[in-house]
């Protein structure tokens, strides 16, 4: 009864904000009594006439509200459209118009990102819409989609090397409960089989569905269908590699929280990991457990149901903690327990915690950074070692990095390399820093805080003097979370000559990445979240490494990492042992150049 009531309650949220975002698109007019309107831009080549044929109504309608439309129409002009049969129940419920949908363009929308919502081919809209192009798809212009109703559902048995499938073709109305219910299956093996679920059920879609029932029992009054152009490559059942992917929510809870987003998003990522390692001929079978968020309780019962299973996989790969954010290590910790008793290699993707000390199991792809400040302390020696080296301390005691410092600072000593230290002062910044720089050699700037706020109240003055006083050659260095200031400091990153440390970084202009972004929008009809490190893509570099060294190396790769030679997207992986009793942290660092020509580099440092 819960579950029913927060469905209801769902509902009526979402219908409250599509009929605000409705009624935010429309104007009511007081020349036509109870008539909504809608504004069109007129294109090039469009005439009132055609102009009423495409929104369905009479030129004289169009001439009353618009009435210098009588002589002529002119190119970027805004027309009053009467919409009587298009008023907005009739948006909110599409099956009171038989032929089209009204849509008003919003912002970051294109063709073909509506022609996959609404699941019809593009060329239809632009065939409903005279004089509609690319050029002429503009924010706030109201267009028709043509609809695409499924009368009927269309199955297809087929044999997908042993395994007997169904591939359905999902009618008008249906729902992925219904579907479960049918097939007896469930929303996660339906979301394993068909990653573009993930972007919601619509008609028209042809989906993967194990059979678990006769061919008698199938739907009734279907007809046959032929395979979709895009499915996934079939399982080559020799040689399987086994992953066991253990998520931390539930599906059937309707609250929607970061985890649940971000392991979503993870999941998306790892199943094109997959999906592409199977185009390279890798046999790569998945299995998929929730095991509830902070619920220590669901976990255990998970593994213990599916202790065969697990104990049979090459890898397991989940969990999550997070103390600060009242997410207790207790899930981390059972399943690492777990791995350790039955000798299965346990992957922690995003979560930092201490089980890698003493179990030899556990690998940790996000390694605390403070077991990570001697590499970048040894690395920040490297590149500045004939530098003039600066630590500039703004005070910002909440982001305050003084133990990276710390240890940056004994690496520089133990080498002879000396360095300078300065406060800041507002008033006698640009004075005080300019003594201390050199013209003898390259200055190097380090901010003692990694805060924006530290950033932003320096760098105006430091740009000035490099842009000024050439001579001095000045280049800042600083952190991984200077990533997400981009948007604020990127031309003075370039004019800095910045270099930042970072634990993982996204070219998003290299064409690997962009391919991966475009298959990504592909199967799920959407993007990442824009967040510096990407979840789907931490998701996908996890499944492509270790799929890749089990492929290569066996159950023992761990044996061989020194041979491993892996271009992640965004995620670097170098993993040294903690000790001869313990697991395998990643150890990976990149360097981030971002050069005075606009360019950016990634060095990945070992």
């Amino acid at each position: 009864m819960k579950k029913i009531s927060q469905l209801v309650l769902l509902c009526a949220l979402l219908l409250v904000a599509v009929t605000v975002e409705a009624q935010n698109n429309r104007v009511t007019t007081n020349n036509v009594q109870d008539v909504d309107i809608f504004y069109h831009t007129v294109d090039s080549g469009q005439t009132v006439y055609s102009i009423a044929k495409m929104y369905d109504v009479m030129v004289m309608d169009i001439y009353k509200l618009n009435p210098d439309s009588e002589n002529r129409i002119r190119i970027g002009e805004r027309l009053k459209i009467p919409q009587r049969q298009y008023a907005v129940k009739s948006i909110l419920n599409a099956q009171n118009n038989n032929d089209y949908i009204i849509h008003t363009i919003k912002a970051n929308e294109t063709i073909v990102g509506l022609a996959r919502l609404y699941n019809v081919n593009a060329d239809n809209i632009l065939k409903a819409n005279p004089g509609l192009s690319s050029a002429t798809f503009t924010i706030g212009k109201t267009i028709r989609i043509p609809k695409f109703v499924v009368q009927q559902s269309s199955t297809l048995v087929v044999d997908n090397n042993g395994m007997r499938e169904v591939y359905y073709t999902v009618p008008t109305n249906d729902t992925k409960y219904n579907i479960c219910r049918i097939f007896k299956t469930t929303e996660a093996e339906l979301l394993s089989l068909n990653p573009e679920l993930s972007g919601g059920l619509r008609a028209g879609m042809t989906i993967r569905i194990p059979l678990r029932i006769s061919e008698d029992e199938l739907p009734n009054n279907v007809t046959p269908t032929l395979r979709p152009q895009f499915t996934v490559p079939a399982i080559n059942r020799e040689n399987m590699i086994k992953v066991a992917l253990l998520l931390p929510f539930d599906t059937d809870n309707l609250q929607w929280t970061e985890v649940k987003r971000n392991f979503i998003e993870y999941y998306e990522g790892f199943l094109l990991a997959v999906y592409t390692l199977r185009e390279q001929g890798f046999s790569v079978e998945l299995f998929l457990h929730e095991i509830g968020e902070n619920n220590p309780a669901k976990t255990r019962k998970v593994l213990q149901d599916k202790k065969e299973e697990l104990t049979n996989a090459h890898l397991i790969i989940g969990g999550y903690s997070n103390e600060t954010e009242g997410y207790s290590t207790e899930q981390i910790k059972l399943i690492a327990d777990f791995a350790k008793e039955n000798k299965v290699k346990y992957v922690i993707p995003t979560s930092r915690n201490d089980e890698a000390l003493d179990n030899p199991y556990v690998f940790q792809v996000n390694t605390p950074p403070a077991l990570l400040y001697e590499k970048v302390a040894f690395a920040g020696a490297n590149l500045f070692a004939k530098y003039n080296i600066i630590f500039l301390d703004t005070k910002e005691t909440e982001d305050d990095q003084s133990g990276l410092i710390k240890i940056f600072k004994q690496e520089l000593k133990d080498r002879n390399i000396s360095y300078k230290e300065i406060n800041y002062d507002v008033i006698n910044f640009e004075a005080s820093i300019s003594s201390l720089l050199s013209t003898g050699k390259p200055n190097m700037i380090m901010p003692v805080s990694q805060s924006q706020y530290a950033l932003l109240k320096t760098k105006t003055i430091l740009r000035m003097i490099a842009e000024t006083k050439p001579e001095y050659n000045i280049t800042l260095f600083g952190y991984p979370i200077w990533q997400s200031y981009i948007e604020n400091c990127l031309e003075d990153f370039h004019a800095l000559n910045t270099y930042i440390f970072s634990y993982s970084y996204a070219d998003n202009l290299q064409p690997n990445v962009k391919a991966f972004y475009e298959k990504y929008k592909y199967w799920y009809s959407k993007s990442p979240m824009n967040t510096y490190t990407k979840l789907a893509l931490v998701g996908y570099d996890t499944g492509m490494f270790f799929i890749n060294a089990i492929q290569q190396f066996g159950d023992n790769f761990e044996e061989r990492f020194s041979e491993i030679n892996h271009k992640s997207l965004q995620t670097g992986f170098n993993f040294d042992r903690v000790n001869d009793a313990g697991g395998y942290l990643n150890k990976n660092i990149y360097i981030i150049h971002y050069n005075k020509d606009f360019s950016i580099t990634r060095t990945e440092f070992r």
